[in-house]
């Protein structure tokens, strides 16, 4: 009979996950490993070796964990389901004129639930992760009280962007046993294990299922036909709306993108906005990237079941943002961003997640970015869509 109970281990194969398990097998869990396999390297088109979590050599380092500490592994197909809900979501994103995050949603949507099913059938009173965040317990008034995610001690790794979408229910079952962790110290813990392997393995950052980070060209291997269907479009000037030039199409440029753009200007330009129904790219210099508010929507809220009124926070808009403080009020299964500053490419599509120190009060998905002074018109906007 195991110490803790049994729990399942999601395993990459990367030092994170792997030590997740380790530390768990060590504290007396009766661990169970498992990797996912997401997505088919050679059904993407890649031109490189095939890395990251669902290549074989991953699959086969996360075994040998397993292997060596004598508990079992196992592999969990779900490619038809990411393929259906991610990476349809990505290509539809695109084609809207947004910027998608697919590693989010993959997360929150797809992995967790997976887990948690596989995690019943086995009888695993729980799941955990190789994450660098916190999950506590807090007394809310209700008979169990609910499931704060906060930020885990090392800064340059915390991971709690990607994990705002994760249900109440799913972080009651959920540990994060890396949380109170630095990288170097896992790190260390690595080769005292003798798992050198793992500390001298690369980390790969690329989407799984672009694995040569050409998301346009997965696009048009994805949809034959869109390159020609979208071509010839206009680039504008943000303020303007002087005629540029000609670009390739809407869906293969992004908020705050600078190279690529195929053309010469005789400054640096940036796009600073998508328009999908006359199919215009909008540049302009570098201060014209910045938005002072922003509408967010398809809401999961953490640390409150609901906001009663105006809240201070920290906002983050991608994964690397510091985050600038920013007053949010929510409108039903909206909340608005008012930014006490401007903010640089806030890009609609991608996460928006609000902190109220360390805590995560939740997030969203960025619909649309305003200037303060054109609030009322993007308010109403929002509120047609």
């Amino acid at each position: 009979m195991s110490k803790h109970g049994r729990i399942l281990v999601a395993m990459s194969g990367g030092i994170d996950s792997s030590l997740a398990a380790v530390m768990l097998h060590e504290e007396g869990y009766e661990v169970i490993g498992m990797t996912m396999k997401t997505w088919d390297y050679a059904s993407s088109g890649g031109t490189k070796k095939e890395t990251g979590c669902c290549s074989l050599d991953s699959i086969n380092d996360a075994r040998n964990i397993a292997v060596s500490l004598g508990f079992p592994h196992y592999i969990l197909d779900i490619r038809e389901e990411f393929g259906d809900y991610v990476i349809d979501h990505f290509t539809g994103e695109y084609l809207e004129g947004r910027t998608p995050n697919p590693c989010v949603l993959c997360n929150t949507h797809i992995k967790w639930d997976a887990l948690l099913r596989r995690a019943d059938r086995l009888d695993c009173e729980s799941i955990a992760t190789g994450h660098y965040a916190h999950i506590r317990q807090e007394n809310d008034g209700t008979a169990s009280g609910r499931y704060v995610l906060s930020k885990g001690v090392d800064t340059l790794k915390d991971q709690s962007y990607v994990l705002w979408g994760v249900s109440q229910e799913s972080l009651s079952r959920t540990k994060l046993p890396l949380g109170h962790l630095h990288k170097s110290e896992i790190r260390e813990m690595a080769k005292e294990r003798g798992f050198i392997e793992l500390v001298t393995k690369s980390e790969s950052y690329e989407i799984c299922f672009v694995p040569d980070n050409d998301y346009r060209g997965f696009l048009k291997r994805r949809m034959p036909g869109l390159e020609t269907e979208v071509a010839g479009g206009n680039f504008v000037m943000e303020g303007t709306g002087k005629i540029l030039g000609k670009h390739q199409g809407y869906p293969f440029y992004t908020i705050g993108q600078r190279k690529g753009l195929g053309m010469a200007f005789g400054q640096p330009m940036f796009v600073t906005e998508i328009r999908k129904d006359t199919n215009e790219v909008v540049l302009g210099v570098d201060k014209d990237l910045f938005r002072d508010g922003m509408i967010v929507s398809k809401l999961n809220l953490q640390k409150y079941d609901h906001l009663t009124g105006p809240l201070e926070t920290i906002t983050k808009v991608r994964y690397k943002d510091p985050g600038t403080p920013a007053t949010i009020t929510q409108t039903g299964d909206k909340i608005e961003v008012l930014f006490h500053e401007g903010v640089s490419a806030i890009a609609p599509g991608q996460a928006a997640v609000f902190y109220e120190g360390d805590d995560v009060i939740g997030g969203g998905w960025i619909m649309k970015s305003f200037r303060q002074g054109d609030r009322a018109e993007a308010v109403s906007s929002a509120t047609m869509v």
